[in-house]
């Protein structure tokens, strides 16, 4: 039995928990991160990067094929999946290097294993006991299925199998069209495959603005990704090629595997955390505005808490917690203000309030919008992409929501979340000059017209 004791003991290292270990070992707390894996979490390996990784490679897939329209002659001859895998890997194991060397020279204490919280200020792995001072819970998610929906990693997949696929598959059926399915059935598609998206919402991403979802959906048309909405999975069969689908209603859909995208759930069974006092809630740990739990010495982040499942969260809470723990002031999260990127061809990005949460918080007569087209924006027109801008907004008042489909559109977000964070008024956005040509520019049309000077507004 070995027992260290340390100022803080971080139990998960992914993007909440090694955000929260650098930045309290930045502010002298000796700091012991506990990871089963590898440090980096589902983000950096299951999760945003290598999936990002394979989107611009489906990027320049379809650029190889539609080249001719930009007057370049050039050969697509396929998808060589290893040579993309290679790449893909290349690129998390940069990454991971380059963290465990930030890690190390933080002197943070990395212990590899499976960790349970043992008491209020205690984790133990194996026959090892780490005391903290404080105990932060960062113990991520996993990629949830339905009752009676088994996966086998084979046929029925989640996307952690999806990324280590040796093939492009002649046909997917894509169980959910949140953020994970989207961007798998765009992948796919660029690579060849069939794509049908089940959702069982009214539309594609649900959680957007109702006005981006049906822009992704027209798109997505374009490119030959079918798509069901309003439809409730019911039951899968193996069949001699892959699988047969039933949904509610009676309609069956075929294909060569089934992408389960239904979300994620967090990792907390079996961990100890009620048995120490920590009040959970449908598996999620309960916590406070600044991330504090049930019991004074415990604090959580991340996707095992309720709040959005995204790394940046996750970075921010981390940070949040470890400069708490510090004593040094700070102002909890405005989630309704972090940005969201999904990265699908077209990208879907966001920040603040959609129309509808405007509407349902100020009343029909006091919210404004306008969208901008991206048939008016110059840089937009030169990559060949379709989309928009929209502003949502109190009359006479501040911007409270901007949601933009196109491609790339996702490295626009950062200035619409300054614009929705510092309350902008859509007049002050319309005397900031945009560089010309960039697609940044129909950020600050959008401005214009809802400030009553439209320049290139095209409806």
């Amino acid at each position: 039995m070995v027992d260290t004791s340390v100022d803080l003991v971080i139990l998960g290292g992914g993007s909440g928990g090694y955000a929260c270990a650098l930045r309290a070992a930045e502010l002298g707390m000796s700091v012991v991160l506990i990871e089963k894996d590898k440090v980096g979490g589902t983000c950096l390996h299951r999760g945003c990067i290598p999936t990002k990784a394979l989107l611009h490679a489906a990027e320049l897939a379809d650029a190889a094929r539609e080249s001719e329209k930009f007057g370049i002659k050039t050969t697509f001859e396929g998808i060589d999946v290893a040579g993309v895998n290679a790449y893909k890997d290349g690129v998390v194991n940069r990454l991971y290097k380059g963290l465990t060397g930030t890690v190390s020279s933080r002197k943070i204490q990395v212990v590899a294993g499976k960790g349970r919280l043992v008491s209020p200020t205690a984790v133990q792995v194996g026959d090892s006991t780490f005391q903290g001072r404080h105990v932060v819970l960062a113990t991520g998610s996993y990629a949830r299925s339905l009752p009676g929906l088994d996966i086998d990693g084979e046929r029925v997949i989640t996307s952690d199998h999806a990324l280590e696929l040796d093939r492009v598959p002649a046909s997917v059926m894509v169980l959910g069209g949140g953020v994970i399915g989207v961007e798998f059935a765009s992948v796919w598609r660029s690579f060849g495959a069939e794509v049908t998206i089940v959702e069982a919402l009214p539309h594609l991403v649900p959680l957007e603005d109702e006005a981006s979802s049906k822009l992704l959906e027209r798109v997505f048309r374009r490119r030959g990704i079918k798509f069901t909405l309003g439809a409730r999975f019911a039951g899968v069969e193996r069949t001699g090629t892959g699988v047969r689908v039933s949904l509610e209603g009676g309609e069956a859909i075929e294909s060569e595997l089934l992408l389960v995208a239904v979300g994620r759930g967090p990792i907390s069974a079996g961990l100890g955390f009620e048995a120490v006092g920590v009040s959970m809630d449908r598996g999620f740990v309960s916590v406070d505005e600044y991330c504090r739990t049930s019991v004074p010495t415990i604090s959580a982040v991340g996707d095992l808490i309720p709040t959005p499942q995204l790394a940046h969260v996750g970075f921010g809470e981390g940070i949040l917690v470890a400069e708490r723990l510090a004593e040094l002031p700070v102002v909890p999260i405005d989630y309704p203000g972090v940005p969201r990127v999904t990265y699908c061809e077209p990208e879907v990005a966001s920040v603040g309030l959609t129309e509808a949460q405007a509407v349902e918080k100020y009343g029909a007569d006091k919210v404004a919008t306008l969208s901008y087209n991206l048939g008016g924006n110059g840089k937009s027109q030169i990559l060949r992409t379709s989309g928009a801008v929209k502003l949502v907004a109190v009359k006479d008042g501040p911007v409270l929501g901007v949601h933009m489909v196109g491609s790339r559109v996702g490295e626009l977000v950062a200035e619409a979340q300054l614009i929705v964070n510092w309350e902008a008024l859509p007049s002050e956005v319309a005397q900031l000059i945009h560089p010309h040509p960039t697609q940044s520019e129909a950020v600050g049309e959008a401005h214009l017209a809802l400030a009553g000077k439209p320049l290139h507004a095209h409806n």
